[in-house]
């Protein structure tokens, strides 16, 4: 938990205390991003008065997710739920092969569908207003939401890409590369690179590298409760 050279290396807080500043609580020991946007928090370095600070932004009951290139220190008050490494993709270029697919953009209105898609879909953490952390679109068939992705966190020159779902029903109509080509373009075309993350064994990876994604660096996303 140390501020290394690249913003990447640690994007929470770079995103929380950066292009994100605006959906952050906290201060300058450890931020997160309000709990009804997302569980992700950071502190600014490992030291005891940092993770106590980082600690302290955990609602009673509630859940932090930590994503770093080190392993996070114990945090006080706070159980492990899961520590998992995790790959991180960036970027830079779009191979574009998807077909024409009709999408729209999604915003306040469409946050109930949304958060159904990503319930049902569990494409990673998503909440009432994760939506509001960047752009989002989607596609309908019959009014009705299938597929979606858009951007999560923000750093100085990148832009992560998320929540790329489709409904189980709806899946194998090139919907996901669709969307993403839709989301990287003009992120790329404005000069900015592209960042995801994801496990290792996760079937779309491939869908990922052909899109142009390679493997950066892994990371350590780790989730504590309090308790």
């Amino acid at each position: 938990m140390t501020n290394t050279a690249s913003p990447l290396d640690r994007p929470i807080w770079h995103s929380l205390t950066g292009r994100h500043a605006a959906l952050a609580i906290g201060d300058a020991l450890a931020v997160r991003f309000r709990p009804e946007v997302n569980l992700f928090g950071a502190a600014v370095d490992a030291s005891p008065a940092a993770c106590a600070a980082l600690a302290a932004l955990i609602e009673e009951g509630g859940t932090l997710g930590v994503l770093e290139a080190e392993s996070v220190p114990p945090l006080p008050g706070t159980v492990v739920v899961s520590e998992r490494r995790i790959d991180q993709m960036v970027a830079t270029r779009l191979n574009r092969a998807a077909r024409g697919v009709d999408m729209v953009p999604l915003g306040d209105v469409d946050a109930d569908e949304m958060l159904a898609l990503a319930t049902l879909t569990a494409p990673g953490p998503f909440f009432g207003s994760t939506h509001r952390q960047g752009g989002y679109v989607g596609v309908r068939r019959h009014g009705r939401l299938v597929a979606m992705a858009g951007e999560r966190m923000k750093v100085a020159g990148f832009s992560e890409i998320s929540a790329v779902c489709t409904h189980p029903d709806h899946r194998g109509q090139g919907f996901a590369r669709a969307l993403m080509e839709a989301v990287l373009a003009p992120l790329l075309e404005r000069g900015e690179g592209v960042f995801l993350h994801t496990y290792p064994d996760n079937p779309a990876v491939a869908l990922y590298r052909a899109l142009g994604f390679a493997v950066r660096r892994q990371m350590t996303y780790t989730v504590v409760a309090r308790g």
